[in-house]
């Protein structure tokens, strides 16, 4: 099994190799779209989702019972409805309904970054195909990082029961998932494998200091069918990973905080700006894990 040391010491060693490998061209999109500073509404809308993936890093037992602290309290009416995982070869996860946002959550954990420099092993990011099981009618040209899509599958059936339950309990209409680092990566996969699954609602993907996940037809698939903002602190190095050399490529719809603290939408695919994390942090040398754990507008991920 595939634990979450395994997958970030992946990533780690794909962005030392990128030092050595030309960067890819400019795309045309970044040239022609201007960057954006948000509203501060618009910052404080992405807030109750920040304490949601920060929620994710508590026990199981605690967010099925809703009792994890400051991070539960400041989502209070949440209702849950499942949670799991072991916190090492299965990430914590949990599912419910938000009546104030109107939308079923389902939240992925993240990995403890104090680890990710101390547990390289000779695990190589390498992209394969999607299970045609999993995910029906994804053209074999969209390829995703092999570590997540084996994590995605573990969780993916349980939590889509899940989120099926929560839509019939609540009468729900929309569905948001979310996640930080890891959890991020792998919400984005559950942002593509349950609209695959389930009809009749609409759905959103917000992440935290995510890896890339995808080749470019997996980026420009996301686009295409997903709603999608993953939103980077500064410089956290974990978003230039795995290097684009390896084939790797960011969807559209990124936030980027600024080291000003100001939030930028960036866009187009790895936007290369120095305003936007692809040009702001174009090795790990010039990234920080200290940045990636937040603070997302006071916001710091961990329970």
């Amino acid at each position: 099994m595939l634990s979450a040391r395994v997958v970030f010491s992946a990533l780690l060693l794909s962005a030392c190799s990128a030092l050595a490998a030309p960067a890819p061209a400019l795309t045309d999109i970044s040239k022609r779209q201007s960057i954006t500073a948000l509203t501060s509404s618009q910052i404080s809308a992405f807030k109750p989702f920040t304490f949601f993936a920060s929620t994710a890093y508590c026990q199981p037992a605690n967010t099925l019972a809703w009792n994890c602290g400051a991070n539960c309290n400041a989502n209070a009416d949440f209702i849950p409805t499942a949670s799991g995982g072991d916190g090492s070869s299965v990430q914590f996860w949990y599912v419910g309904f938000s009546p104030s946002q109107g939308s079923v959550i389902v939240a992925h954990q993240g990995t403890d970054t104090s680890q990710i420099e101390a547990d390289l092993t000779d695990a190589e990011a390498i992209l394969t195909n999607f299970d045609t099981t999993l995910f029906p009618g994804i053209s074999s040209s969209v390829e995703g990082h092999d570590g997540f899509l084996k994590e995605q599958a573990k969780t993916a059936n349980t939590i889509l029961a899940a989120v099926k339950t929560t839509i019939a309990a609540h009468g729900a209409t929309k569905v948001t998932v979310v996640g930080h680092s890891l959890g991020g990566a792998l919400a984005l996969l559950d942002g593509v494998f349950l609209p695959l699954h389930i009809s009749g609602v609409t759905f959103r993907t917000i992440t935290y200091g995510m890896p890339r996940v995808g080749n470019q037809a997996f980026a420009d698939y996301v686009d295409s069918h997903i709603s999608l903002t993953h939103i980077n602190n500064k410089e956290d190095l974990v978003p230039i990973l795995p290097g684009r050399f390896l084939g790797f490529h960011h969807p559209s719809g990124e936030v980027h905080i600024m080291d000003n603290n100001q939030w930028v939408s960036c866009p187009g695919q790895d936007n290369t700006s120095t305003e936007c994390s692809t040009g702001d942090v174009p090795n790990i040398f010039d990234g920080s894990t200290g940045d990636h754990d937040g603070p997302y507008d006071g916001v710091t991920m961990g329970c």
